[in-house]
């Protein structure tokens, strides 16, 4: 799963990676959990991306309670499930990130990890969104796969990581065959760093959840 990740990198750095022409109110995160609102990206009409905050727990748009919010969509079932069926084929979205954390069960209790690139760049998730009539709330998942070599040894779960020279692709809404995209290619790039337990509360939101 992913319950936890951060945002540090500065405006102007998302701005150019995405290709946007501005930010909405945007402040730089080292510990962004469920519930938050998420800097994510998604594709207008005349196929311009733009930056919006989403609220981090996708509810369906036919959910009768907006409290039963979805924070993760599994790849295997991203295509058929009710939940994430309609946003997967017209409401895909990304979710920018400079890392997330995971946590390895250990003889002397849970060990933290970092995964994050290994030049500490900007990358985004593959990321689904909704709107909810009667709340008036935008929300998103991020979507899941198994793991792989990198992270077996620390969890069975891990976000999908959407390479940026597929960005456009996962983005249009017209283009059907997309789900080759959710493969782990991106993990190539990706790391895993050992740090303390000051990311296990999530009101702890400054450089030393990276130590």
């Amino acid at each position: 799963m992913c319950g936890r990740f951060n945002l540090t990198a500065t405006p102007e750095t998302l701005v150019e990676h995405f290709g946007l022409q501005r930010l909405p109110r945007y402040q730089p995160s080292y510990n962004i959990a469920p519930t938050q609102k998420i800097l994510s990206i998604v594709e207008l009409d005349d196929k311009s991306l733009k930056a919006v905050n989403l609220f981090w727990g996708l509810v369906p748009s036919w959910a009768k309670d907006s409290k039963k919010h979805l924070i993760n969509a599994r790849v295997e079932t991203v295509r058929e499930k009710p939940s994430f069926r309609s946003a997967y084929q017209h409401r895909r979205c990304l979710i920018a990130a400079t890392g997330f954390y995971e946590w390895r069960q250990e003889d002397t209790g849970k060990q933290a990890f970092h995964i994050h690139r290994q030049d500490n760049q900007l990358f985004a998730f593959a990321g689904l969104w909704e709107f909810h009539a009667q709340q008036d709330l935008y929300s998103c998942a991020i979507i899941t796969t198994e793991a792989t070599e990198v992270m077996k040894p620390i969890h069975e779960r891990m976000p999908v990581i959407i390479p940026q020279e597929n960005y456009q692709q996962w983005l249009d809404k017209s283009a059907d065959e997309v789900f080759e995209l959710l493969d782990n290619s991106a993990y190539d790039l990706m790391t895993a760093t050992a740090i303390s337990n000051w990311v296990n509360n999530p009101r702890h939101d400054d450089e030393r959840c990276l130590r």
